[in-house]
């Protein structure tokens, strides 16, 4: 089996076309068509049904798929370790982190990466933490800061808690202040329009679950926002948000913020990357920023 022909067996299975797989690695079709007949005859097996206008994948192309893909991550990583020079003047780190991470805990520890290696080129991915350990697994990220507990374990990901942060409550300034005093309780959350994340948000789940452990509904005025709009909801006087102090902070004015009362909602920030594959040196050398912020 080569390196190649599982190049030209992921291009043909993602375009669905020979000819416009064959376009995509720069390789003649006869040449691309040649190269997959010689792995299936390697692996004994078929791995397209070739139908006029109509290519799908057999069982044993859908089985090979995820494994190809995985390899050609894995070396495409390895080129760029290789590449990296020793003192980290050039390279790439791929991190994943969700959006409520990107605004609170990320752009300090970013911008000292940045300014202790300008030759590093940091590709940053938000989304949700069950996204970005599909991506981890996959090989196209080299880290992610992920919200533990995961959705679903993975005995193939190493994590290492980064910090825990309390939950609060942000509200307009103009509106009446939740809750009777200095704290909130998740219980005056009721009857309270909440402005609310979209669905796969981790604080979406926890604060929804929240409310159902304190006997009621959530109520919401306005959901479906990331981070940004939920805050800039707030600040119109919409509705109230549970979102992480660090943010809260970082948002400046415009908002009300309110401690939950104890035992308050908190939520654990880990690191996450692939057990069995070293991340690039770049990515150990931020993993290493990171956790020691």
């Amino acid at each position: 089996m080569q390196f190649q022909q599982l190049q030209y067996f992921v291009a043909v299975a993602e375009t669905r076309h020979f000819t416009r797989a064959a376009d995509l690695v720069h390789v003649a079709q006869p040449s691309l068509s040649q190269q997959i007949k010689a792995l299936e005859r390697e692996l004994g097996a078929d791995l397209f049904l070739r139908a006029r206008g109509n290519i799908t994948l057999t069982d044993a192309g859908e089985a090979l798929l995820p494994l190809a893909r995985r390899i050609l991550a894995d070396a495409e990583t390895a080129r760029h370790e290789v590449g990296e020079l020793v003192q980290l003047r050039s390279g790439r780190v791929r991190l994943g982190a969700t959006p409520s991470v990107c605004t609170g805990l990320l752009p300090d520890v970013l911008r000292a990466f940045h300014d202790r290696y300008p030759g590093i080129r940091l590709l940053i991915e938000e989304g949700g933490s069950h996204d970005l350990v599909r991506e981890l697994a996959r090989g196209a990220l080299d880290l992610a800061l992920v919200v533990l507990p995961l959705p679903s374990p993975s005995p193939a990901l190493t994590t290492v808690e980064v910090l825990r942060e309390d939950l609060v409550v942000v509200s307009s300034p103009d509106a009446p202040a939740p809750g009777r005093g200095r704290t909130v309780r998740i219980g005056d959350l009721e009857g309270e329009r909440l402005v609310m994340f979209r669905h796969g948000y981790d604080l979406r789940e926890l604060t929804v679950a929240a409310c159902r452990s304190a006997g009621f509904e959530p109520d919401f005025a306005v959901e479906g926002g990331e981070m940004d709009a939920v805050l800039g909801f707030v600040r119109a006087g919409l509705g109230v948000a549970v979102v992480p102090r660090m943010v809260a902070t970082r948002a400046g004015r415009g908002l009300r913020v309110t401690p939950l009362a104890r035992p308050g909602l908190h939520r654990t920030i880990a690191l996450a990357h692939r057990s069995d594959v070293a991340p690039p040196r770049a990515a150990r050398e931020l993993q290493r920023m990171l956790l020691e912020r």
